[in-house]
């Protein structure tokens, strides 16, 4: 049977046919699925650490831009993860992040760190050792020398970083900076910074009792890098924050949120002096306590840095916990508001003063008449979305590669931070450090009265050498900062 000669038309209909199919072949997916729509395989795949919590809310942020999948979820505690896993159903899951990188590496982007503190710097670096973008919970790291490495390590492994102290993309701290900028306040020399945290037990003795570890939670992995000690009731999942073998204390809790104004407005970076003065408790009638193993229930810190680029003198920064707060200013009406209230950072320049609150919400002028009555122009970019903003920022980011488009707290800005909240710590560690008694009264310390100096370049206190011991622990046999 003979075939049928194609006609003209015909064969031009099936050309064009063709190169029209063709076309729809090559139209960027996001077109075809309307507008706002990501196909699955242009997001940033994610993997959470620690999915309950903190890390359950920063996992759902980073989702709900729209630009991101939650493709692995790892936690060693099953009901803490119990959330993330409902809902990110096709996630797969691990207990050991270990387990989860070794095997999954190559189908993840971007690793999300929400851990307890202690753990932090030895599943970020393995993050970025694998060339993975790294989102952090405040603070970054647990102890001074795991900062340093951090810091160090985003540089050589060109990843996208961002600690989880989303006050960074506030308004508020831009406005700090435009006012300071602009000479509003001169030359600031003295920045007070408190909290009435901490809202856990703080300057208490390690509970005596030990109790069954929970079916879901494996302890061991929980420990880490920290030394073997036997399940105790209520450490999980939040009351380790007081104890100095996971946790920073309420300057590790909130000190990235209050001291980040002042390194941004003033481009502090490494401090060179601390000091320290502890609150104890009274164990019974007649004995005051201190408890080295935890944070105390009250501290004031004063760090001295040396002057910047934006500053004609050297910086003394305040830190104040445990509800104590500096001397209300002068220029603050008597029943106005210090701070928030409960927090807040206090900035005292030659010609006046300015404060903000939590994540450095509501800056004002002092007085608070001249807030509205002063105008300058606005010459930094505003973060969309604000603090919300802060996890798409580094979503975008990611997705756009290392050094295309800045975010609000690398870690080039998050390490010299997180240094020097843990530096305060060191203050507040010495304090406690006991000599034999001498007075036989109890209370001589050696940290005690006595100013720390610190050499940055060998990252230690040069005038007492007990101290160090603190800037790089030791880790439990078995782990270790990088591969």
């Amino acid at each position: 049977m003979s075939q049928i000669p194609e006609s003209p038309s015909r064969r031009e209909f099936i050309k064009h046919s063709a190169v029209a199919a063709a076309g729809i072949m090559i139209v960027p997916r996001f077109v075809l699925g309307g507008k706002g729509y990501t196909a699955p395989s242009d997001q940033l795949v994610i993997a959470g650490v620690g999915v309950g919590g903190k890390g359950e809310s920063d996992l759902a942020m980073f989702a709900k831009t729209g630009k991101a999948r939650i493709g692995y979820l790892c936690d060693v505690d099953d009901r803490r993860a119990a959330k993330s896993r409902q809902a990110f159903p096709k996630a797969t899951y691990y207990k050991d992040w270990r387990r989860m990188l070794d095997k999954e590496g190559k189908h993840i982007d971007a690793v999300s760190v929400a851990t307890p503190d202690h753990n932090h710097a030895v599943v970020t670096l393995a993050a970025m050792q694998l060339g993975k973008h790294v989102y952090v919970q405040k603070p970054l790291t647990h102890d001074l020398h795991e900062a340093r490495v951090l810091t160090e390590a985003a540089k050589r492994y060109k990843v996208v970083t961002q600690m989880g102290n989303q006050g960074a993309s506030n308004d508020g701290v831009r406005q700090l900076q435009e006012w300071y900028d602009a000479d509003i306040i001169g030359d600031v020399h003295t920045v007070y910074c408190w909290t009435d945290r901490p809202v856990w037990p703080q300057g208490i003795a390690w509970p005596t009792g030990k109790a069954p570890v929970p079916s879901e939670l494996d302890w061991d992995l929980w420990l880490g890098t920290a030394p073997y000690r036997d399940y105790v009731d209520k450490l999980v999942p939040f009351n380790w924050r007081g104890w100095w073998e996971y946790g920073t204390g309420a300057l590790g809790d909130m000190g990235c949120h209050l001291m980040e104004a002042p390194f941004r407005v003033l481009n502090l970076q490494y401090a060179n002096a601390v000091q320290a003065s502890v609150g104890s408790v009274y164990v019974d009638e007649f004995k005051r306590g201190y408890f080295p193993e935890s944070c105390p229930p009250s501290s004031h810190v004063t760090l001295t840095f040396p002057k910047t680029n934006k500053t004609k003198q050297d910086i003394t920064m305040h830190w104040m916990d445990g509800g104590i707060q500096p001397t209300r200013p002068d220029e603050l009406g008597p029943n106005e508001l210090f701070g928030d209230g409960g927090n807040g950072t206090l900035f005292i320049g030659t010609k006046g003063k300015m404060m903000a609150s939590t994540y450095s919400a509501n800056p004002r002028l002092l007085p608070t008449s001249r807030t509205n009555e002063v105008q300058v122009k606005q010459t930094l970019a505003r973060v969309p979305g604000g603090a919300d903003g802060h996890y798409g920022q580094w979503v975008d980011a990611c997705i756009a590669g290392h050094g295309k488009q800045t975010v609000s707290s690398p870690f080039e800005l998050a390490g010299p931070l997180t240094e020097a909240l843990l530096m305060a710590n060191l203050a507040i560690r010495g304090y406690d450090l006991q000599r034999p008694k001498a007075t036989g009264s109890g209370m001589d310390y050696p940290g005690r009265g006595i100013e720390l100096l610190w050499d940055n370049q060998q990252r230690k206190i040069t005038n007492f050498d007990e101290v160090n011991r603190f800037v790089q622990r030791d880790y439990r046999a078995g782990w270790k900062l990088g591969s």
